[in-house]
């Protein structure tokens, strides 16, 4: 339901469309009835109506009216006004005379709108024919209008103006629901587009916003090409699945229902062959929808595969070249590429095979809609307009079900990445507040690791284990060791981009567990080992963190992070292009503006995750030294493989295999831990040390 809680916003606009739908609906359902009414009645009927003549010589109804019982002669005169000589002005005799020639010499009957009187002057009039020749019931309604258009004639009236007025008027009504449906559809293709690209706008929104919750773990987890693949390509094929559902979904089954409605309500007796048609086609569709549907969720994670494949090409390019693998390489996205190929073309030749499948029944409905219609038109059972109608009705049923089928092969693909975007709108994040988490602005700075283990999900062993230090305010503490130690995962730790396994991290004495996220990382200052930028400018990177600072704390920041060196060599200064990832930039200046970035933030605790390695000696120490001298009463955390980066740090800790081996000074280390000494050693000589 999350998937499809944005279209709440949108319910008013839905409601129009379903309306909409519902109003072009009524418009080509009412076509073929009218397509009818000209083949039977305008052409057939010549235009004539009604069953009962509109005008009758006395005479001629006196005759007609000899074998009608009592009750229906009165009901057949009170629907007739009798016109004669005597009892009409000079001004209405001019008028009859003028329309009817005869009126001078005999009285005629006027139907008066009274009340609808087909069966009983039907009856009347067959039976007055049926006296001197026995008349087929076959022929009925033939020699009925017959004897009616004879009348006519008659009498004086214009029996070829009836028929093309009766062809001319329903023609215009036609064409004005014609007109009316076009402008309801247009109304309907708007409509959706809007709905749809706005929902996918708010899901895409949601998804994203969802995606910025996540933990390390739970990013590892999903995978970022899959998150990237759930973001578009997914959102786009639910996108096209709520375009295609107002328009064809919703707008195919009042179609096809309303149709077999028409089709029951007519006097045709050909309904089974519809019938017949619509159980064909439904089992059609099952059948392949069935085969196909598990190929579809194949054919999703293919593409995840296709895109991490392709991530890990275009940006592992330097080290492919350098080694020489680019066959290795194509042959590594041709084997996905062509996976992804077989299971598609598997999918669609199977789909394909539905609109061919479904015209075949089609044709066949409507020839033998023909064959048996064409029985029944012989015996008198039905008109020709009946069965034409009947094939228009036919035609619409199935065009809903063609419709349909057009959607089937979207819905199961849309299905499977609905099923994706739930899992991960529904994933419980990992990391996250706790019920009585605190509000907490301000901090001192105080952090406490107390019996500190961690352990990576589904790890058998921990990479960190009873870890114990303080990290005092207005102090530096170092932390130090091997490669695979656990030094980048312990600072890691305090913004929470991890969780403790066991024991507890205090900042300023509360557990960081019991603190807002956001509060807490608004209060550390973090620059990763490696440095990240966005693209956009240098300005724009370095009050990523801090929007609100001035220009002059911007240039305060740079200028201890001595990244104003670079920054003011270039022509646009502080308003540089850097392009997206900072590849524009070196290395040592991608690392000095992400510390000016964390230093524009103006936070209490500093945490430098090995940050100097890609600056020289020189550099790194005067950075030092600023950090220390500019910054204030601040605590500071730095992670670092050179001894020179951490040899003068207030507190060293030294970690081995997870494990805290030594805590102290340089000069009290290098004394009482063997370890420690050993890193040392190996990168200063005695005097450097000294």
């Amino acid at each position: 339901m999350k998937v499809f809680r944005p279209l709440k916003k949108m319910i008013l606009c839905l409601f129009l469309t379903v309306l909409l739908l519902i109003v072009q609906a009524i418009c080509e359902l009412n076509l073929p009835s009218y397509t009818s009414n000209i083949i039977n009645i305008g052409i057939g009927n010549k235009g004539i109506e009604s069953m009962f003549p509109m005008v009758l010589r006395e005479q001629e109804m006196s005759k007609i009216l000899v074998n009608v019982n009592e009750k229906d002669e009165k009901k057949v005169l009170d629907s007739y006004n009798l016109i004669s000589l005597a009892n009409i002005s000079k001004k209405e005799y001019l008028t009859y005379k003028e329309k009817y020639p005869i009126i001078d010499n005999e009285n005629i009957y006027l139907y008066n709108n009274k009340e609808d009187i087909s069966n009983v002057m039907g009856d009347a009039i067959f039976n007055y024919l049926n006296q001197n020749k026995k008349i087929d019931m076959t022929l009925k309604t033939t020699s009925i209008l017959n004897y009616i258009e004879s009348e006519y004639k008659v009498v004086g009236v214009d029996t070829g103006k009836i028929q093309s007025n009766y062809i001319f008027k329903t023609g215009l009504i036609m064409i004005l629901i014609t007109l009316l449906c076009m402008v309801v559809s247009i109304g309907v293709s708007y409509l959706s587009s809007r709905i749809a690209s706005k929902y996918a706008k708010e899901l895409r929104s949601s998804v994203f916003s969802k995606i910025l919750t996540f933990s390390t773990v739970d990013m590892k987890k999903f995978g970022t090409s899959s998150l990237i693949t759930r973001t578009t390509n997914d959102i786009n094929r639910v996108q096209m699945l709520v375009i295609m559902f107002l328009r064809v979904v919703v707008y195919a089954p009042i179609m096809g229902i309303g149709a077999i409605l028409k089709v029951l309500n007519s006097n045709a007796s050909l309904t089974w062959i519809i019938g017949l048609g619509i159980v064909c086609i439904i089992s059609l569709m099952l059948t392949l929808l069935f085969i196909a549907l598990p190929k579809f969720e194949v054919v999703q994670k293919l593409i995840d595969k296709l895109n991490l494949t392709t991530r890990e090409i275009v940006t592992g390019i330097p080290v492919i070249r350098a080694f020489s693998n680019q066959k290795h390489e194509e042959k590594r996205f041709d084997k996905v590429n062509s996976d992804l190929e077989k299971t598609n073309l598997f999918v669609e030749r199977l789909m394909s095979l539905i609109n061919p499948m479904i015209s075949l029944v089609m044709n066949g409905v409507t020839l033998l809609i023909l064959w048996e219609g064409a029985k029944k038109i012989d015996i008198g059972v039905i008109n020709f307009g009946d069965v034409f109608a009947l094939i228009q009705y036919a035609i619409q049923i199935i065009a809903s079900f063609i419709m349909l089928s057009m959607v089937s092969i979207m819905i199961p693909r849309a299905m499977v990445s609905i099923k994706r975007i739930s899992e991960l709108l529904n994933y419980n994040v990992s990391i996250k507040d706790s019920e009585n988490a605190k509000d907490i602005k301000e901090v001192e700075g105080l952090i406490e690791f107390k019996n500190v283990s961690f352990k990576y999900p589904n790890a058998k062993e921990e990479v960190l284990s009873n870890i114990n230090f303080t990290a005092e305010v207005g102090k530096t503490t170092a932390i130090i060791g091997s490669t695979g130690s656990g030094k980048s995962t312990l600072v890691n730790l305090l913004p929470r981009l991890y969780d403790v396994t066991s024991g507890e991290i205090k900042l300023d004495g509360v557990d960081i567990k019991d603190i807002k996220l956001h509060d807490l990382r608004d209060n550390i200052g973090y620059i990763a080992q490696k440095g990240v930028l966005f693209s956009g400018t240098v300005k724009s990177n370095i009050k990523y963190g801090n929007s609100s600072i001035s220009d002059k704390q911007m240039v305060f920041a740079s200028n201890i992070a001595l990244a104003d060196e670079f920054i003011n060599s270039k022509e646009e200064g502080y308003n540089y292009k850097i392009a997206q990832g900072g590849t524009n930039v070196s290395g040592g200046q991608k690392q000095r503006l992400s510390i000016a970035r964390a230093i524009a933030k103006k936070p209490k605790v500093y945490v430098f995750d090995d940050s100097f390695s890609a600056l020289d000696f020189k550099t790194d120490a005067k950075l030092r030294k600023n950090i220390k001298e500019k910054l204030g009463n601040v605590t500071t955390l730095i992670v670092a493989q050179r001894i020179s980066t951490i040899m003068h740090a207030d507190k060293i800790v030294v970690l081995e295999n997870g494990e805290v081996v030594g805590i102290g000074t340089h000069k009290e280390l290098m004394k009482k831990c063997k370890v420690y000494k050993e890193i040392a050693t190996s990168q200063l000589s005695k005097e450097e040390l000294a």
